[in-house]
């Protein structure tokens, strides 16, 4: 196998909460010893819960959030040291997409501007009109007109201002992007559209993508792997089709039976999970997933299992001391008819499809 083109070793990132002169202040462990790595032209899927620490883990591999421990590296370069004109080119070469289209655009900036700065910050050498021309070739890109670069964020609905958002991400010419839930704050089937746009550019133009979601329908249509975190940790990661016919982690099995059925008739047997995930200022000891765990055994409250090569595919490995057991004797329901990607969830993305040809671009239509 090549060389990983993003490489995160030993990852944590702990807060200070409270504190006073006379009072130490609690550590909160928001993500604790993760390591992961993504090939060059895939998309790896992170999910989990909110709070499990799936934004913090984005941030930081932006360098957003500095690490407390631990390495990343990309392309070789170690991003955790990086300072100055070599942390300028790494984010040349990385770029982010916020969750929320309007927070993240600056609402007295054009389009135009908003797309050309970092046209601007990372080719200086282009020409005014050059830059102007490359705004225009950004937009159709995604979707819009050369004429909506005269407009401001607030002209635009939600769909169109994360399709900004996305045109801004490519202008540097970029590696990677990571998208920190790109699609959760929009409608499901403008969600539709932009997740067909990013797969779109994924295959033209050879992008690695990192993408946090919650819609479990969105991962399995465009991720190639998954890594599934709960309480500031990965619990469990491999192949987008193995995982989701052979999940091995309970938590990784209850996520999965909580998938709605999208057929009259059927049904899926659920596995609840008990109360609240704890809080990361106070984690349980052993296995953190224990307390909440319908398998849970003695050695899981002391002894913290780690991540270790399952029975099912290379490179599918689990954080749980008896998913052998646990899989031997509770074999998990098929999550589809067959091994591929569902029915419903093609039919649900191909209804969108012309969004790709940029047919949705009229102000304010997407609601």
């Amino acid at each position: 196998m090549s060389e990983p083109i993003l490489k995160a070793t030993n990852l944590s990132r702990h807060f200070k909460v409270g504190g006073s002169l006379f009072r130490k202040p609690k550590i909160l462990r928001a993500v604790e010893d993760v390591s992961l790595t993504v090939q060059q032209g895939e998309t790896l899927a992170i999910v989990g819960e909110s709070g499990c620490g799936k934004s913090t883990l984005a941030r930081m591999l932006m360098r957003l959030i500095e690490p407390t421990s631990g390495q990343m590296t990309f392309e070789g370069r170690q991003i955790d040291l990086a300072q100055g004109r070599a942390l300028t080119e790494l984010r040349r070469d990385m770029q982010f997409i916020f969750q929320d289209p309007f927070s993240s655009l600056n609402p007295r900036m054009t389009v135009g501007r908003l797309v050309g700065e970092p046209i601007e910050t990372h080719a200086p050498q282009l020409s005014a009109r050059e830059r102007r021309a490359k705004v225009a070739e950004l937009l159709a890109q995604v979707g819009l007109r050369p004429e909506h670069a005269d407009r401001y964020p607030h002209e635009f609905s939600g769909g169109q201002r994360q399709r900004i958002g996305i045109a801004r991400a490519l202008a540097s010419g970029p590696k990677l992007i990571i998208g920190d839930e790109p699609v959760s704050a929009l409608d499901v089937s403008v969600q539709a559209q932009v997740i067909n746009l990013l797969a779109d550019l994924r295959d033209r133009l050879g992008l690695t993508l990192v993408v946090i979601a919650h819609d479990l329908a969105v991962i399995r249509h465009m991720s190639d792997r998954v890594a599934v975190m709960y309480l500031g940790s990965v619990v469990e990661e491999g192949g987008t089709d193995d995982i989701f016919a052979r999940p091995r982690h309970p938590y990784t099995r209850a996520l999965l039976s909580a998938i709605p059925v999208a057929e009259y008739g059927r049904t899926r047997q659920q596995i609840p999970l008990e109360g609240e995930m704890p809080s990361p200022l106070d984690p349980p000891s052993g296995c953190r997933f224990h307390t909440r765990c319908p398998f849970a055994r003695d050695a899981c409250k002391t002894e913290a299992p780690v991540l270790r090569a399952t029975d099912t595919a290379p490179g599918h490995r689990a954080a749980c001391h008896f998913f052998e057991e646990i899989a031997a004797e509770n074999p998990p329901p098929p999550a589809t008819e067959g091994s591929g990607r569902t029915d419903a969830a093609r039919a649900r993305f191909a209804l969108y499809a012309d969004a790709i040809a940029g047919t949705e671009t009229r102000p304010r239509a997407e609601t």
